[in-house]
């Protein structure tokens, strides 16, 4: 039997799916991306006047993801330090691996964080959608004590 978990404070699914879901002591997370909860902000994007996208941050897009899945693991009763692996998926490996390794190191890597497995992938597009695509996401198993 597994628990379904729906965050109060990371944002709303664009499909049919739970934030996560817990199985004995383990914690496996939908994909988490950047976005603003209650809305289709996405940090980081720089928009033109027709609302189409010109640029895009990944240190912050990241950032924001990151504190995405601290809500999604806070909420299910889990913590940071508990994550054990991360499956990391970016859209423009050349363009973002360098800031996304930066931002990934100043949350995972050094004392008092978790430093868990990773594997990160390119993929030609995330679900987000619309003029502001997402070019980050993640996908994490954390324990929960």
């Amino acid at each position: 039997m597994s628990d379904r978990i729906e965050s109060s404070r990371a944002p709303e699914a664009v499909g049919a799916y739970p934030h996560a879901r817990r199985v004995g002591n383990l914690l496996f997370l939908s994909g988490v991306g950047p976005r603003v909860r209650g809305s289709k902000d996405i940090p980081g994007v720089t928009l033109d006047e027709h609302g189409n996208m010109v640029d895009y941050d990944i240190e912050a897009q990241c950032r924001s993801c990151f504190e995405n899945i601290r809500a999604v693991l806070e909420d299910a009763g889990s913590n940071w330090e508990n994550i054990v692996d991360v499956l990391s998926f970016l859209t423009d490996m050349k363009r973002d691996f360098e800031g996304y390794n930066k931002v990934y190191a100043e949350y995972f890597a050094g004392e008092g964080n978790p430093n868990p497995a990773r594997t990160t992938i390119e993929i030609s597009r995330l679900p987000q959608g619309g003029n502001a695509p997402i070019a980050v996401e993640l996908k994490v198993i954390a324990t929960v004590d």
